[in-house]
């Protein structure tokens, strides 16, 4: 991030925030994926341990297997990561300028570990809720054996509009808050004292 706002100082923060983002999970996803694939099919019970999902997925599908419901992961962690990281970084700003504008002596004031665990908790918070209807189609590609849900983002988002309605999306977003906000603060909360320090080292 602070590479690509040094290199691009006229393009506004805000998209750099977001590319940032982009750039990240789609680097991390060619990894994640797999995982992801075995821990949404042992959750589901459709393997009883790790040794019999990677065996199971490989004789069904071989690679392309472990990479089942990849778009749908792309789907969901790339708006998700963007809306955390732009919410983060936008609310951070706000918070500072009118820190700042009460404390005109000092440039330097920087987000004290629990000011940088409430931004994250309302970014993680946010981008937790709005990501939900990926979520759910993310989860329900990776564990359809009998692609039931059509193989696609969009004919899965259909089924599910069909059979439950707008609510379907939102199935389980209670959740998803109550578990995304709390490592949102922990990440952001080290991201804050990583960068601070790295600050005052260089």
């Amino acid at each position: 991030k602070q590479s690509l706002l040094t290199r691009f100082p006229n393009v506004k923060p805000t998209f750099i925030y977001a590319l940032s983002a982009i750039l990240g999970d789609i680097t991390g996803s060619g990894w994640l994926c797999p995982s992801e694939v075995m821990k949404q099919q042992l959750q589901a019970g459709i393997y009883g341990n790790m040794g019999e999902a990677v065996r199971g997925i490989w004789k069904k599908s071989g690679l392309r297997g472990f990479y089942q419901g990849f778009t749908g992961g792309l789907a969901r962690d790339v708006p998700f990561r963007v809306a955390q990281l732009t919410t983060f970084e936008v609310t951070k700003s706000i918070y500072l300028r009118a820190k700042r504008s009460n404390n005109k002596d000092n440039d330097s004031i920087a987000l004290s570990p629990l000011e940088a665990a409430i931004c994250g908790a309302a970014a993680g918070s946010f981008s937790a809720a709005i990501t939900n209807p990926l979520d759910r189609i993310k989860t329900l590609m990776m564990t359809d054996t009998t692609n039931a849900y059509g193989g696609s983002v969009v004919a899965c988002a259909s089924k599910i509009l069909r059979d439950d309605g707008i609510g379907g999306l939102f199935a389980g977003v209670g959740p998803r808050v109550g578990y995304i906000a709390p490592s949102v603060c922990i990440f952001f909360v080290t991201y804050e004292l990583v960068q601070q320090k790295m600050k005052s080292n260089s």
